[in-house]
């Protein structure tokens, strides 16, 4: 989730209103009340449906007299404004909407590809709560008035998202920090919002969306991870040990966890002026330059990914930054945010990994099914057809230099292939770790194509793939 980009901390006298200003107990009570229950999720949902329902009345009256290259046209843009009010939707609800979504854009072997990117734009910023309704949630988590807990804290959010939104504030020894709260009726609807999912996925099967038995795996696929990122005393035992595994890099940063102002709702870390990686004004203006910082990105999550096998899942612009400090011009350093979605592998899915590895180095198109079936990556009945979309996209490796010579430059592009094939290969079930560790890859060359379109990020990671590559069974 993110900081806001650096500025002056604001005086103090902008945080007391806070500091005195009461929540509306019964107000909240209510609508925390309305929310386990369901009905504002009803409400908006069906405000949803009637929109989609009676604009798809409309689309029909005018194919019933348009020909047919206007009747086309006409359905098309008819679900292009079907998925803007979905994700509109899916935004103001946000709670396991949000994430639902996010695990939707994702899972291409599922959603079609104009969904998928309409939903992913659910990883930037949605609207925030007023803080009147956050500041409950930091008092009760942390079992003190927010005078106490705070010198300062400021009402205006820096970041919000699905599950959370963050503030910045003042602890009374003076040091900065950014206060993360969940939002105050997550856990209490989450069973609710997990039945309207579920429903919503049903509905989607009787469509014809994924089959019973992929959706079981769906489901039980995002909730596992949805449980994980709403408990924010996961999320910091996370940070902590991606920052040990990363502490002899100086020029990385993972903030560090405030634990007595800390709980399963509430985290708060410690706060450092920062610009967005990929804001090339204020990296500028700091003197940094873009290549070594990207050598800086390259680094942490080749030691993360090929190396430690507990990596930090989201590396959108939005997660990482760069320190504004005097010192960035020549040494600038790194600094993560938002440990939430983050995965330790498997060893059986890293040897898995490792050996598909290995199968694509020497084209052994046999090893890697193989592999596959051991994953339970191929459904009964369609491995001639997965066979066949593997041959293929082997054979486009091969053209493009084979497994470790592909130009960073092509990385991306052979993503967009695979997504493709993925979405026209029937009987395809990918681990969602696998897709995350692929996607999580992928983040990381497109910020390369963002910073520096002339660094092969593949020969920067090359020398802790190849000891990946060399570890024993």
């Amino acid at each position: 989730m993110k900081p806001a980009a650096s500025s002056p901390a604001p005086a103090a006298s902008s945080y007391d209103t806070v500091l005195r200003r009461r929540p509306a107990p019964v107000g909240l009570r209510i609508a925390l009340a309305a929310r386990a229950l369901g009905f504002s999720q009803v409400l908006r949902l069906a405000a949803c449906a009637l929109a989609v329902a009676f604009d798809a009345a409309l689309t029909l009256l005018r194919c019933a007299v348009a020909g047919g290259e206007r009747r086309r046209a006409a359905g098309a843009d008819f679900r292009a404004r079907a998925v803007v009010r979905v994700v509109a939707t899916l935004g103001a609800l946000k709670g396991a909407f949000v994430k639902a979504g996010q695990f939707a854009a994702y899972r291409h072997d599922v959603v079609p590809g104009a969904a998928g990117a309409a939903l992913a734009s659910l990883r930037d910023r949605v609207p925030p709560l007023p803080v009147s309704q956050v500041l409950s949630t930091v008092e009760s988590e942390l079992g003190a008035p927010l005078a106490d807990l705070f010198e300062a804290f400021e009402a205006e959010p820096i970041g919000a998202a699905s599950i959370a939104q963050v503030h910045r504030a003042r602890l009374p020894d003076g040091g900065a920090v950014a206060v993360k709260v969940q939002y105050p009726w997550l856990e209490t609807s989450l069973a609710a919002d997990l039945s309207f999912v579920r429903a919503g996925l049903a509905l989607w099967s009787f469509a014809g969306g994924p089959t019973r038995s992929r959706r079981a795996r769906f489901l039980e696929e995002f909730e596992a991870g949805l449980r994980e990122e709403i408990d924010f005393e996961r999320e910091a035992r996370i940070a902590g040990e991606i920052a040990a595994n990363l502490a002899g890099d100086r020029q990385i940063v993972v903030p560090r966890v405030v634990a007595t102002h800390s709980s399963r709702r509430v985290l708060t870390v410690e706060y450092h002026p920062a610009v967005p990686i990929t804001d090339r004004e204020e990296l500028a203006r700091l003197g940094a330059d873009p290549r070594t910082v990207l050598e800086i990105v390259v680094r942490a999550y080749a030691k993360q990914m090929f190396g430690d096998g507990l990596f930090h899942a989201d590396p959108h612009p939005g997660n990482l930054f760069v320190i504004d400090e005097p010192t960035a011009g020549k040494r600038p350093r790194l600094q993560f945010v938002d440990f939430g979605l983050s995965r330790r592998l498997d060893p059986v899915l890293r040897r898995e990994i490792r050996l598909g590895i290995f199968a694509l180095m020497q084209r052994d198109l046999d090893a890697f099914l193989a592999g596959m079936d051991r994953m339970g990556m191929i459904e009964p009945g369609h491995q001639d057809g997965v066979r066949d979309a593997v041959a293929a996209m082997f054979e486009r490796i091969r053209i493009r230099g084979g497994a470790l010579g592909i130009a960073g430059s092509a990385v991306l592009p052979l993503k967009d292939e695979a997504k493709a094939l993925l979405q026209a290969t029937p009987g395809l079930q990918l681990p969602n770790d696998l897709l995350l560790y692929a996607r999580t890859l992928a983040y990381v060359f497109a910020i390369g194509r963002d910073l520096d379109p002339e660094v092969n990020l593949m020969k920067l990671a090359l020398p802790s793939l190849l000891r990946f590559l060399a570890q024993k069974e």
